[in-house]
């Protein structure tokens, strides 16, 4: 028996496992069995959270709670996760900003024409990476700029299952250092961890393991070298040729990514830089862009859209799949998601569930690296399951963030540990959403090229070997 956070309660492993049970059988049903057994329609994530808050509900009112401690649980969770749902409202203003006001398509565009053939593994790799970073998208990337980087390798005969892995783990790792990335706010969100904090904490992984990826893909250069020699680049220059038509490029545009790159170093407030940025990204377009105060205000609103250009250049559509997009409304999906996860998880709270089962269930986890390794584990096979980040952020985060404060480990380790075990590895399991998109994306099939992803292999020995050596744990340190 332990003790719930309302009335003081005693509070049994059964009766803690019944909302959780209720949850477990949800994502089983809706996310495996439907779609891989039964070949019907996934259950869509929201539905299958907010039915397991029922659940949860019933069962909280039968053992004796009222509905208004549930509901004060509830909103509590809520209160402390508004913030970070601010912020994904932000990104998406980030997004549409900086796409109308050239900014994102001017890094794409050199980024295009920075392309060698001669070092087509390296900059397969560097790209992607730099492009998400500053745009918080791994799938953006790979749709956008990896589609181009295929066809430079196609051109040339390279290795398509190099080239593809490179890309991908390119993307991933700007993705998980960006501020403006979806999963890398909502792993802090679920953990309750400064963002800054999360991505000072994914340097540890995520860095060495692509200083490692970069060192092999510089090397299979020689042991798979590129046919420099041919040269059949016409997707790419439609690619460029549309954007520069579309865009203003000046060294001005620059400001903004500068800006919050400086914030970042700095640890300044996440959302007023995002605001701020978001703000210069209007200044900028309405200044250098040939797009109206209705357009730039139609972009911030609901994204921005190729229709908006009236030149006399076709607008082939992967540039449209890249630019047709931001605005307040870009990140609907993980804000609502998070929204039906947090009445789960704060009904839930009402006897302290997610915590009463880890101590039952870790209670042979005495050293505080056995505490990594069990979230570690946990974020694998939960994002295995659910194939959802989202999912896996906030399971395995309220999980294990009273387990982490117990044995005196910082938070920003398990943030960390629910990326490099859930986001990092999403693309080596062949069934998930992420691999599927990938695979189609880049016309690369799955057993081609998940060897070469070489960021989220080295990623997968680096993260517990840090653990078990204790590295980069910060161990006693308060956030």
């Amino acid at each position: 028996m332990e003790k719930s956070s309302a009335g003081n309660r005693a509070v049994t492993l059964g009766q803690a496992a019944v909302p959780v049970v209720g949850l477990l059988v949800m994502i089983i049903y809706g996310l495996i069995i439907r779609p891989r057994i039964l070949h019907e329609e996934s259950i869509p994530l929201e539905i299958i959270f907010i039915t397991a808050a029922t659940i949860a509900v019933i069962h909280l009112v039968r053992i004796g709670y009222s509905w208004q401690e549930i509901q004060d649980s509830i909103v509590a969770k809520l209160a402390r996760g508004l913030p970070m749902i601010l912020i994904l409202f932000a990104i998406g203003l980030i997004i549409g900003t900086w796409i109308i006001s050239g900014i994102i398509p001017m890094l794409v565009y050199y980024g295009i024409k920075f392309i060698d053939p001669a070092y087509l593994y390296v900059l397969s790799f560097v790209v992607p990476a730099v492009f998400s970073s500053f745009t918080g998208t791994s799938w953006g990337s790979v749709g956008t700029i990896g589609i181009v980087i295929i066809g430079v390798a196609i051109a040339v005969q390279a290795p398509l299952g190099i080239v593809a892995g490179a890309i991908i783990g390119g993307a991933f790792f700007g993705d998980k250092l960006s501020p403006l990335s979806d999963t890398t706010n909502i792993a802090a969100l679920a953990t309750e961890v400064p963002l800054y904090e999360h991505i000072h904490s994914m340097l540890f992984t995520t860095v060495p393991s692509a200083l490692l990826a970069l060192a092999t893909f510089f090397i299979l250069g020689y042991i798979y070298p590129v046919d420099t020699a041919q040269h059949q680049f016409e997707a790419v220059d439609h690619t460029l040729v549309a954007i520069d038509a579309m865009f203003n490029f000046n060294i001005f545009l620059l400001v903004p990514p500068l800006f919050v790159l400086y914030a970042s170093i700095k640890r300044k407030a996440t959302l007023p830089t995002l605001v701020i940025a978001s703000i210069l990204g209007v200044i900028l377009a309405l200044i250098f862009q040939p797009f109206s105060l209705t357009e730039v205000i139609q972009t911030v609103y609901k994204g921005f859209s190729h229709t908006m250009y009236e030149g006399v250049v076709i607008i082939p559509e992967n540039v449209q799949s890249l630019f047709d997009r931001g605005g307040l409304y870009e990140l609907n999906e993980p804000v609502i998601i998070s929204i039906m996860v947090f009445i789960f998880i704060g009904a839930i709270d009402c006897i302290q569930a997610m915590p009463v089962i880890v101590n039952r269930l870790f209670s042979f986890a005495r050293k505080r690296s056995t505490i990594i390794l069990s979230s570690l584990f946990s974020s694998a096979v939960t994002n295995a399951m659910t194939s959802n980040q989202y999912a896996t952020s906030f399971v395995v985060g309220d999980a294990f963030k009273f387990k982490y404060d117990e044995f005196g480990i910082n938070r920003k380790v398990l943030s960390r540990s629910i990326e490099d075990y859930g986001t990092m590895i999403e693309s080596l399991i062949p069934w998930t959403t992420t691999t599927i998109f990938m695979s189609a994306t880049l016309q690369v099939p799955f057993s081609e090229y998940w060897h070469w992803q070489l960021l989220s292999l080295f990623n997968i020995l680096i993260a517990p070997t840090l653990a078990i050596l204790g590295i980069g744990c910060f161990y006693g340190k308060k956030l």
